[in-house]
């Protein structure tokens, strides 16, 4: 091995020639007791092989791993991403976490997330509601960063995420009970496995409920604001709505955002809420519960909590074993929005 080499040997490295995490590296180099013997041999070994010899600065970084983690997400302004970030932000309070939020950006998510990766900066890791490639997932792995998925699931890393069918299907249910028959879904332009998974809940829901269903019912706005779910694209879609139902007495929307915007164009259609047009939103936001919107509740603080806590246990070595999966069943608030009865 070179001089040049020597110097370009990282701890990344030494983790990925051993097999085993970056934080059970930083506590061999910080001799710690919790590694096991065969582990610390093991990679004892990589250091010698690779003839790594931390600077000042590796072991500073190294010490300092265990207090801080990364969380990578399409927007950190949307209101949907504000109640996760509240509820990590609850978690890393009490033991003096430091966060670090990466705005991937509602285009090439993924091109921004892989770059964000091979900047090498990654202890742990949440990454909230971005599907992941195979290619993706392959990097995530050789990375040897703990990992932690909110909004998607895979095999290899611990998961979070909703029952989005049983979501979609609870707001369906409820507007049919309430009698109502003419009916739309309200949803992101861009196509997601949420977004079919919430599809799938209402048309199920429909054709239990005895009404015909075909794709016309499925309403989406052009805006593009926040992949599709804003206030703009919300207003949008129901203006659509109404040009193919004039005569729609329910909308279901598939986020609080969508359904916000869309109470603003049926208000300047001069219909009333709920007298002409109920409508339920999804996600349960915080404005929704001052504005009177039903919405589906996703315990979405509850979750970002939960997930914090999983990532920092893997960064540590408190929480050791296959990755977990945690699917939240949500459940239905109902306010003044949907409230009459048809």
């Amino acid at each position: 091995m070179t001089r040049k080499e020597k110097s370009t040997v990282t701890i990344y490295d030494v983790a990925r020639r051993a097999g085993v995490a970056i934080s059970t590296v930083s506590r061999v180099l910080n001799d710690s007791n919790d590694v096991s013997d065969k582990t610390r041999s093991e990679v004892e070994q990589a250091i010698d092989e690779l003839r790594f010899r931390p600077s000042r600065t590796a072991r500073s970084l190294a010490q300092q791993e265990y207090h801080s983690f990364a969380v990578a997400l399409p927007s950190f302004t949307a209101p949907f991403q504000n109640e996760l970030l509240k509820g990590i932000r609850s978690y890393i309070r009490e033991p003096g976490l430091d966060l670090l939020i990466c705005d991937l950006g509602s285009k090439n998510v993924e091109k921004s997330l892989r770059s964000f990766l091979q900047r090498g900066s990654v202890r742990g890791l949440m990454i909230c509601g971005v599907p992941l490639s195979k290619s993706l997932t392959n990097e995530l792995i050789d990375s040897l960063s703990p990992t932690v998925l909110v909004g998607s699931q895979s095999e290899h890393f611990d998961s979070f995420y909703w029952d989005d069918t049983r979501g979609i299907q609870l707001s369906t249910e409820h507007l049919l009970k309430q009698g109502h028959r003419e009916l739309c879904l309200i949803c992101s332009a861009i196509d997601s496995e949420a977004k079919q998974r919430r599809i799938a809940g209402f048309r199920t829901a429909l054709l239990a409920g005895g009404i015909e269903f075909d794709d016309s019912r499925i309403v989406s706005g052009e805006i593009g604001y926040h992949s599709g779910h804003s206030e703009e694209d919300g207003f949008d879609a129901m203006q659509k709505a109404f040009d193919r139902f004039p005569h729609i007495t329910g909308v279901v929307a598939s986020s609080d955002v969508l359904a916000i915007g869309a109470m603003m164009a049926i208000k300047d259609r001069g219909c009333s809420i709920p007298d002409d047009v109920a409508i339920v939103g999804y996600d349960d936001i915080k404005t929704s519960r001052f504005i009177g919107l039903s919405s589906v509740d996703l315990g979405m603080q509850a979750i970002g909590f939960q997930a914090a806590k999983q990532v920092y246990g893997r960064v540590k070595g408190d929480i050791l074993g296959p990755p977990i999966e945690h699917i939240v069943q949500p459940t239905l608030e109902i306010r003044a929005s949907s409230l009459r009865h048809r």
